[in-house]
């Protein structure tokens, strides 16, 4: 099995800022266990000239330990001042025989947000670093991830002090998508029809890790509830430490997302405001924006007349965390919940809303099936301002062809069929899109399921249809 599947693109963006000709300074980032330290340890393991990992939860004295032991093991004596200068200084000299070469030098920083403890010069010293020595050189590419999302962004991409605009490449590592997934496990001989990686997938959202902890023997029910639901299960407080790894004070990061959980078509950013109490200015945007990057959350415009790019929707998008919110009041003291509750009203509702999120997680799809990804493609939601019912669209394609696909999401485990009731909603919704929005352009309905639609008498107004195995092209 290749050990770094599904990573050939940021395989071929690392090979390429390797031999770039000049120094590189490589962020590396995205959320817990996407598979981050794995992509570099791996495929670098024999270029890499410096490796470190800060300690997660810890001061000034375990990072420096942990800089000494890595300093150690390379067979450099620790320094003799206690300052991280000093540290970085010793670093020079390691490296200073392996400089100016043809061969790439590699610095691999892992957990870097580890390291910057208040107060500890940590950041001053590894900006003078770059600045006044490893910057020189052509064949010095440093390396720096973690998992803390938010500090990556704010206080290294975004850095506004030494090391503002150091920052020569950026990589944001996104879990897997679902055709990424049925290699993996067909890979692992994990032998599961599209269906059911399907349904996996709208539990664990394609995060690799999660991925590998499937048994070879598991059925679907049957991994969900050994990761999930049993005792001492690996991933049940795994949305805790997710939310502990990324943030100082998550506590109003988890009000945020809370609020989203309950509001599957999206909010505002006035209505998320209202719901957390975190008044709507510069901290809610930074806030917003930060878990916008970490794949916890989604924005997208809205339409009315036209499309409001200034007033945008805001959708939870990680799949495991939506699953977790959903059932973690709800499975109390029993190990094969999910077993024993297949086909029940709170797992039939879960998997209508986890098929709408996985379907937005492959737009790209969408188009390739619908046969224009070579056409310009504007993608929002539409919300009914005057006509009463309220309608909702949660996927429009607006086509540069001058065509405007409305989406309607349907999970269903077999084909799905459309009632009189349910046509005339349709029938109902489209008109009310088109007399609001007065638009001009030609209007199909597009129905997403996995399966396909029955061919009713009530199916004759949907123009085109994409099903589960286009989400896997």
């Amino acid at each position: 099995m290749d050990v770094l599947f599904g990573r050939d693109d940021e395989c071929r963006r690392i090979d390429s800022l390797l031999y770039s000709g000049k120094a590189e300074f490589i962020a590396l980032y995205g959320r817990r266990r996407v598979g981050k330290t794995y992509l570099i340890d791996e495929y670098l393991k024999d270029k890499i000239a410096f490796r470190v990992s800060g300690v997660l939860y810890q001061g000034t004295q375990a990072q420096m330990s942990a800089f000494r032991i890595a300093l150690d093991k390379q067979g450099y004596p620790e320094p003799k001042e206690q300052k991280w200068i000093d540290f970085f200084y010793a670093l020079q000299k390691l490296l200073q025989p392996k400089v100016g070469v043809n061969n790439p030098c590699v610095i691999f920083i892992d957990e870097l947000p580890c390291f910057d403890v208040a107060r500890s010069g940590f950041i001053p010293a590894l900006d003078h670093f770059w600045n006044t020595w490893a910057s020189k050189y052509r064949n010095m590419k440093l390396i720096v991830c973690g998992s803390a999302t938010s500090w990556m962004i704010d206080k290294l991409i975004n850095n506004h002090g030494g090391l503002y605009n150091r920052v020569t490449a950026q990589i944001h590592l996104h879990p897997f998508t679902l055709g990424q997934t049925e290699e993996y496990f067909r890979q692992r001989n994990i032998k599961w029809n599209r269906l059911q990686i399907m349904q996996f997938y709208m539990f664990t959202g394609g995060i690799p890790y999660y991925l590998s902890l499937v048994g070879q023997q598991d059925s679907v029910p049957q991994a969900i509830d050994n990761l999930y639901f049993r005792r001492d299960a690996p991933l049940r407080r795994e949305y805790d430490h997710l939310m502990a790894s990324l943030y100082n004070s998550p506590e109003p990061y988890t009000k945020i997302i809370d609020a989203l959980v309950i509001r599957k078509q999206g909010m505002s950013r006035d209505e998320i405001s209202k719901a957390t109490d975190i008044p709507t200015g510069g901290r809610l945007t930074k806030m917003l924006q930060e878990l916008e990057e970490c794949d916890f959350i989604r924005s997208y415009f809205t339409r009315e007349k036209k499309i409001k790019r200034n007033n945008n929707l805001y959708q939870l998008n990680d799949i495991f965390c939506s699953f977790h919110l959903f059932f973690n009041s709800k499975a109390i003291n029993d190990d094969k919940f999910w077993e024993n509750n297949l086909n029940t009203p709170a797992i039939n509702t879960w998997c209508g809303l986890a098929f709408e999120r996985v379907v937005m997680q492959h737009i790209d799809k969408i188009k390739q099936a619908l046969g224009i990804n070579g056409i310009s493609v504007n993608y929002y939601a539409w919300r009914s301002r005057t006509t009463e019912p309220k309608s909702q669209i949660d996927l429009i394609l607006d086509r540069a062809d001058n065509i405007v696909n409305l989406c309607e999401i349907k999970y269903s485990s077999t084909v799905y069929s459309i009632s009189k009731e349910e046509s005339e909603r349709l029938f109902r919704r489209e008109q009310n899109f088109l007399t609001e929005t007065n638009t001009k352009q030609g209007v199909h309905l597009t129905l997403i399921t996995p399966f396909g639609v029955n061919k009713n008498s009530y199916w004759t107004n949907v123009t085109s249809e994409v099903v589960l195995d286009d989400l896997f092209k």
